[in-house]
C-alpha cells in the first residue's frame, strides 16, 4: 500500500493527471463548438436564401405601391382644387349674370358713373410723391439715366467684394 500512495503523489501520475483533465476539457469544448456549428443545417440555410430572396423580390413592387399611392393622394388633392375652383368660377358667371352685380363691379372698377351724377376721384398722397421722384430721372437724358445704373453696379461690386 505504500507503493500505491507513493504513485499517486509521483511526478509522472501528477502530469498524467494533468492531461486527462486537460484531454476531457478540450472534448468537452470540441463537442460544444460542434453542436453550435451542427444549429446551422442545410434546411435553415436555404430557409434563409429563399426567405432573404422574397424580400429581394418584393422591395420593387413594394416601392412602386407606395409612389403610385402617393400620386394618386396628389391627384385627389389636385381633382378637389380644381372643383372648388370650378365652383367658384360657377358662382362667378352666375354673379355676372345679374345685371346688379355687372352695374356694381362697372363702377368700382372703371369710375362709370350714371347720367346726372358726379364722379370723383381721390388720389392716395404717397402715390403722387412717387411719381415726383420718379420724374427726377425723366427730366435727363436717357444716357445720363444708363451712366447712372452703371456707377450703382459698379459701387456695389465694389462693396461685395
Amino acid at each position: 500500500m505504500a507503493v500505491k500512495d507513493r504513485d499517486r503523489f509521483s511526478t509522472a501520475t501528477r502530469i498524467r493527471l494533468i492531461g486527462e483533465q486537460t484531454a476531457a476539457r478540450v472534448y468537452r469544448s470540441q463537442t460544444k463548438r460542434q453542436a453550435r456549428r451542427s444549429r446551422l443545417t442545410g434546411r435553415a440555410a436555404l430557409l434563409a436564401l429563399v426567405v432573404c430572396s422574397l424580400i429581394v423580390a418584393l422591395a420593387y413592387p413594394m416601392r412602386q405601391y407606395v409612389s403610385q399611392r402617393a400620386d394618386i393622394a396628389d391627384l385627389q388633392q389636385e381633382k378637389d382644387e380644381t372643383r372648388r375652383r370650378v365652383e367658384h368660377l360657377r358662382d362667378m358667371k352666375a354673379r355676372w349674370q345679374d345685371d346688379a352685380y355687372a352695374e356694381q363691379q362697372v363702377r368700382t372698377r372703371l369710375h362709370y358713373v350714371m347720367p346726372g351724377e358726379t364722379g370723383y376721384v381721390m388720389i392716395d398722397p404717397d402715390a403722387a410723391e412717387q411719381s415726383r421722384a420718379d420724374r427726377g430721372s425723366a427730366d435727363r437724358p436717357w444716357y445720363a439715366n444708363v451712366w447712372d445704373g452703371v456707377d450703382k453696379v459698379d459701387k456695389s461690386d465694389a462693396a461685395e467684394r
